[in-house]
Order: C-alpha cells, then sequence, then structure tokens
C-alpha cells in the first residue's frame, strides 16, 4: 500500500512538471492581415526604391522559459510584391528578377536562435528563386500578449536583416556611363510579424 502512494505521488509528480513545461511552450499563427515584408533597395547609387510583400504565412513555436528553444518557418507569395509602380513588379516578377511563375514563394525556416544581453538573433536557411543561403536576423520583441477584440491573443516581433541579392541568383543589371549599377546589390530588409495563439 505504501509503495501504491509513492508510485501515485512521483507520477501526480511528473505529470505536474509535464503541465508547467507545457504551459511554457505554446504555438503561434502569422497573421497575413497584419504582416509583411518591407525592402529598400539602391537605384542607380542615388536613391532608394522601396516596396513589400503582403502575404505571409507560417507558425511559431514559443518557449517562454527559454526562447532559445523557439523556431518558426514562414512562407512569403512573391507575387504580392509591391513597389507602388505596376510596371515595375512586373518586371520584378519576370525572369529578369524574381521569375515569380517559376518560384512562387520563398520561405524561410528557422535552425538557431541566440540571445546575447536582450539582443535575439535569428538564423534560417532563407529559399528563394531556387537558391538556400543561411540568413540571420535582428530581432525585436516578442511583445506582451494582447486579447483583440474577439478574444485572440495576439503578440508580435520586428525583425532585421540585409541580404546579397546576387548570393539568390538574381543577377540581372543594367549599366550606366558612371559605372554605377541600375540596381543595388544589397537589399535591407524590415519584417513586422503578427501572431495569433492557436
Amino acid at each position: 500500500m505504501q509503495a501504491l502512494k509513492k508510485t501515485s505521488a512521483v507520477l501526480a509528480a511528473i505529470l505536474a512538471i509535464a503541465s508547467a513545461a507545457s504551459a511554457q511552450v505554446s504555438k503561434w499563427q502569422i497573421d497575413p492581415a497584419h504582416s509583411e515584408a518591407d525592402f529598400s533597395i539602391r537605384h542607380m547609387g542615388i536613391s532608394n526604391v522601396h516596396g513589400r510583400f503582403g502575404s505571409i504565412n507560417g507558425t511559431l513555436i514559443l518557449d517562454e522559459k527559454d526562447l532559445t528553444k523557439s523556431s518558426t518557418n514562414a512562407a512569403i507569395d512573391i507575387t504580392t510584391i509591391d513597389t507602388g509602380v505596376a510596371q515595375r513588379d512586373t518586371h520584378l516578377k519576370s525572369p529578369d528578377f524574381f521569375d515569380a511563375a517559376k518560384y512562387p514563394q520563398m520561405t524561410f525556416v528557422s535552425k538557431s536562435l541566440s540571445n546575447s544581453n536582450g539582443q535575439l538573433q535569428l538564423t534560417g536557411d532563407l529559399t528563394l528563386h531556387g537558391v538556400t543561403k543561411s540568413v540571420t536576423l535582428a530581432l525585436d520583441g516578442p511583445s506582451k500578449e494582447q486579447a483583440d477584440p474577439y478574444g485572440k491573443i495576439r503578440r508580435a516581433f520586428s525583425g532585421t536583416t540585409t541580404i546579397h541579392r546576387q548570393d539568390f541568383g538574381l543577377t540581372w543589371n543594367g549599366s550606366l556611363k558612371s559605372g554605377d549599377s541600375v540596381v543595388g546589390d544589397d537589399v535591407k530588409v524590415e519584417l513586422d510579424i503578427e501572431l495569433i495563439k492557436l
């Protein structure tokens, strides 16, 4: 009888620990309606052209106890590119650049997350234009939890990085008499991601 009580106590303790651990880990879904990826790139060496992708989908596994154990994967619809000029957007979706008909999505799968004095660095595999390269994002967040008017729990974070477009096979360019490129090589990326708790 005593052994049974001890066994029951041990089982209860294990269940309590497991329950506490599961409460620390939560799953979140990206809300495309409140998320976007903005970018800017040099034009002719004298100015910056800005654009955005509006369709981002994916999930985040968030470990509250140890953020470095969190992970995410996301996909962006290339066809949603918007620079404010329809003719330019059509060109960007053509085989000269993204070749959206052949490569309609770019994806990101996280591999590691580090935390140095509160600065989160998320490293993962970015697949773009059929090429996969490691990319590191500097993250801000995650924010506090916030209930929306419909009772859904939301959080958000932002991230920044710079990628070299030619690393992904985006090599089209034009030449200028000055020697400058029509399109710069470095693309600055800013992400604003809002999440809904599942």
